[in-house]
């Protein structure tokens, strides 16, 4: 009998503990594939036709300057891309068909290439979300892609609006959890921003600045938890970490959507959105650092600003530098999202990070400058093409987005990666030897005393 005894809790042990390694296989999360979308070359935003769509904005003296000094200052370049109607007689007037056009372009083309490369069948898709901050349709956009590609009936869709240039890993964080609930299925994640109808034609400087950043892109991502199909993926979910500061009165208001006391929609940038910014990063990293850091970096880390307090408290002294987490014990790759110039420079600050680590971000942000959620995958685009992506490498994705809010997680990477996506035709020639900004070859003078001449000469013509 008490043999019998044994045998039973044995085979109910290995049950368990088979179920338990069985569930945690089918909770994985892979990215099979991922295609960037670029627009043809006819769109691309160049220094001339910049200056042409400035003037026709009617700005008065002072807030013209002040355009001219933000883009010049961007950190874009010339090869990014707008919206059709920018190259036609409406201008930054878009109509509801230019904004479908716009999204049905995106989808489309990134959406026929992923199922060919994938040698997926769109009826495969058991999950479908896509994420706009500023648009909202109907029928919505997830119907309009089912129908367009003829999905299952059974087909369980999400759209996702509001959430800013950190949507991206927020769709991401869903299809994680329908995984750990949802056995052998396969996820699409569409990633894009609307911005035929979201120009602002109004003189507010704090609303103004959105026009010289958010350019066209997008991203379609393939996801799935099938073990079947684990050796054909390109990355490996590790850890997702969201933070989010909305009970706050300041960082929820730092970047919102509002109207003008013309009437004008536009988006508002506050004063306040970079330190809203880096307390947001640093509630993230608190809760991320733990999870992708070896035990001994952190343990130093304690260490040290415990021998910094002591030291200031009862020796009276200071620190000569603030304690900070060397990030790179844990991290190969930052995949940080190119939202301007000082974004990037803000977090290359926070994580004391050097040029080198730094450069697919800024590179994005000069190609195709701030795509909005989807730029993420156009750096981590810019680290395929350039072959640093090997298996077992670590990449730690960070975006931000209004409300206030910070997102991370760390990817592992499953296989050597070499294509070269949509940076096909200029991988070769980044990062150039000089990033100086076309714009500022143009416009550089604004910054000299006599720029005010000159800018009523350019308005008067």
């Amino acid at each position: 009998m008490l043999v019998i005894l044994e045998c039973l809790i044995v085979v109910c042990i290995v049950y368990f503990l088979y179920k338990f390694i069985d569930q945690k296989r089918n909770q994985s999360c892979y990215i099979l594939h991922y295609e960037c979308f670029k627009p043809p070359n006819d769109r691309k935003v160049s220094t001339d036709f910049s200056g042409e769509m400035m003037k026709r904005c009617n700005l008065p003296l002072e807030e013209y300057r002040f355009l001219l000094r933000a883009i010049v200052s961007s950190g874009i370049g010339e090869d990014t891309y707008g919206p059709r109607n920018f190259f036609t007689e409406n201008g930054t007037n878009s109509t509801l068909s230019d904004t479908q056009f716009e999204m049905d372009e995106f989808f489309t083309e990134t959406l026929d290439k992923l199922f060919s490369k994938s040698r997926v069948s769109p009826q495969d898709i058991d999950i479908l979300v896509v994420n706009v901050s500023v648009l909202t349709l109907v029928p919505s956009l997830t119907s309009r892609i089912i129908n367009h590609y003829k999905m299952r009936e059974d087909i369980k869709s999400f759209n996702i609006s509001g959430m800013g240039c950190s949507a991206s890993l927020i769709s991401i964080n869903l299809v994680q959890n329908m995984f750990k609930t949802h056995r052998n299925k396969l996820a699409l994640v569409l990633t894009t921003e609307a911005i035929a109808p979201n120009w602002y034609n109004g003189k507010e400087r704090s609303m103004i600045l959105t026009n010289c950043l958010f350019r066209c892109g997008g991203c379609s991502v393939l996801l799935t938890n099938k073990p079947a199909l684990q050796n054909r993926a390109m990355f490996k979910l590790k850890y997702l970490v969201r933070t989010h500061l909305g009970a706050s009165d300041e960082a929820h208001t730092c970047g919102r959507q509002q109207e003008d006391d013309k009437g004008n929609i536009g988006f508002f940038l506050g004063k306040n959105l970079p330190k809203t910014a880096t307390r947001a990063l640093t509630e993230n990293l608190k809760e991320i650092a733990p999870k992708i850091l070896p035990l001994t970096a952190i343990c130093r880390f304690v260490l040290l600003v415990n021998i910094q307090k002591f030291g200031a408290k009862y020796l009276h002294t200071r620190g000569k530098k603030k304690v900070g987490l060397n990030f790179k014990l844990g991290v190969d790759h930052f995949c940080l999202h190119p939202g301007g110039k000082a974004v990037i420079e803000g977090v290359q600050r926070s994580l004391g990070l050097g040029d080198d680590d730094m450069e697919p971000s800024r590179m994005t942000l000069h190609r195709f400058g701030n795509t909005s959620a989807s730029s993420l995958w156009y750096v981590l685009g810019y680290m395929e093409a350039k072959k640093r992506l090997k298996k077992g490498d670590r990449v730690l994705m960070i975006g931000f987005g209004s409300g206030f809010k910070c997102n991370s997680c760390m990817w592992e990477v499953t296989r050597d990666l070499d294509d070269k996506n949509v940076w096909e035709d200029c991988v070769d020639n980044f990062p150039p030897k000089s990033l100086v900004n076309p714009y500022f070859e143009k416009y550089g003078w604004i910054n000299e005393e006599n720029a005010a001449n000159e800018l009523e000469a350019i308005l008067e013509s």
